[in-house]
This record gives C-alpha cells, structure tokens and sequence, in this order.
C-alpha cells in the first residue's frame, strides 16, 4: 500500500503533488509516478464530473506505481463523499466552501458515528469489499480518511481558523485562482491581498496544528508558498502538462512551425 498523504503530512513531509481531471488516463496516472518526483495526486471531479469508475481506475493505477490520492468535489452531495472514499482514494477534498459550518457538514458527510453520518457499507476497496469487521472499519477510516478543505472564497478566509479548528479537518488547500476572484484581483496571484490572505490561512493552521497546501502557478508563486509553511505543491495538471509538453516540441521543432 502507497504511504498515504495523511500520514506524510502528518510526519511534516514536504510533498509535490500532481492533478488529473479532463485529460484523465490511468496510463499518465502510471507515466507520471513512473517518472518519479510526484509524492501523490489529487482526481478533479468538481469541473470535470469524473465517473465512480473513472475514480476507481485514478486510485488503482496511483496505486499501482505508489502514490496515494484524495478527490476534489463541490460540498453539494453526501452520497458523492462517501463514493469517493469507497473506490480507494485516500480522502477528498471539499470546493467552494463558505464557512466553518460548511467544512462541518462536509466533515461529517465524511466521517461516521460518532463524528458523523456517513452511511455504512464495508462492500467497497475502503472495506476489503466486504472482508473488513464493521467496527474495525469505522475505526479505520474515520482514523485515516483525509479531509481537506478549500479556501479559496471570501467566507472561507473570513472564517479559516474556524475551519482550520474543526476536528476532523486534516488540511487546508489554497485555491490560488478562484481566491484572486473572490478578492477581486483575478489572475494576479502575488497580489498583496493575495498575500494576507495566504497569510490568515497559515496562521490558522499553525495555530490548529493542521497543514496547509496550494495549486501553484509559478516557481516564484511556490517559494512564497513554502516560506509561509505550505506543505503541499500542487503545480501540475494534465490539461498544464500537455500544454507544456506542445509548447516545449514546437520550440525544439521551430523550423517545422511557423511563428504565429
């Protein structure tokens, strides 16, 4: 079994991490971990509506070359919570949050009782599909399941060191994109109120012993983040690295391409 996301950050691991979603293929799941430098990955599922199987497929080719993963949803579905954590992922992580009441009712989608409501069955991956005693179950993943929690709305930074202190909360995920948005100075990451606000969410975790990640856009935009005390790189995508493969082949071929 992969060493999981969880227990790395737990231990203050340092750790990059790639995203999959609307280029989606076990094989480049398999390519990158292969290629070595990847600790781990996220499964895109809030912009591209990823399948239960597709899910099922991302974990087991993660598996496959040692890489755990977690899934990103919209916190609109508690049947989708508990799909996601039945295919193998390690955890999921929650999008488009607006508060610590929020990240609660995600958490307790998450966990079961007597932390929350998640509807018991032990027949997926996460219950040796079937073979794992009830109890021994819900000890289990209500112990190892990874929550993360985005912040990358204005009520997510007003309220991160709520969340950020929500039992249950494992980590805090900085979405660059979507917070330059909220804050009114979209696309421009380094953004003074960029900053602050990177800087609120790293207080709160501090504060909370929980850690703290981000999707990173540039080198420069990573060395910020790890300053503050962000554990987790997030500065690859599928949709990023074809782009980034195109641009890099057409350079090496110039003769063949005309200038546009």
């Amino acid at each position: 079994m992969p060493d999981s996301i969880k227990a790395r950050l737990s231990r203050g691991d340092q750790l990059m991490l790639f995203a999959v979603g609307r280029l989606f293929h076990h094989n480049l799941v398999q390519l990158l971990g292969m290629r070595g430098g990847f600790d781990g990955f996220w499964i895109d599922q809030e912009h591209v509506g990823l399948t239960t199987a597709d899910i099922e497929v991302a974990a087991m080719a993660g598996r496959s070359v040692g890489l755990d993963c977690f899934v990103r949803i919209a916190p609109t579905d508690y049947a989708l919570v508990t799909r996601c954590l039945e295919t193998g992922a390690g955890g999921v992580m929650a999008a488009q949050i607006h508060s610590a009441n929020h990240a609660e009712e995600f958490v307790q989608w998450a966990k079961f009782a007597p932390r929350g409501y998640r509807g018991l069955n032990v027949g997926g991956y996460d219950g040796d599909f079937g073979a794992c005693p009830a109890a021994e179950f819900i000890a289990r993943a209500n112990r190892d399941t990874f929550v993360a929690i985005q912040i990358e709305t204005l009520g997510a930074v007003e309220e991160c060191d709520g969340i950020a202190a929500i039992d249950g909360v494992d980590h805090l995920f900085v979405g660059p994109a979507d917070l330059s948005q909220s804050l009114g100075v979209t696309g421009q990451f380094m953004h003074p109120k960029c900053l602050e606000a990177i800087d609120r969410v790293a207080a709160a975790c501090a504060r909370h012993g929980k850690t703290w990640g981000a999707a990173t856009p540039t080198p420069e935009h990573a060395a910020m983040l790890v300053e503050k005390g962000c554990k987790l790189l997030s500065p690859i995508n599928d949709v990023r690295l074809a782009n980034a493969g195109l641009s890099a082949l057409k350079r090496e071929f110039a003769d063949w391409f005309p200038a546009k």
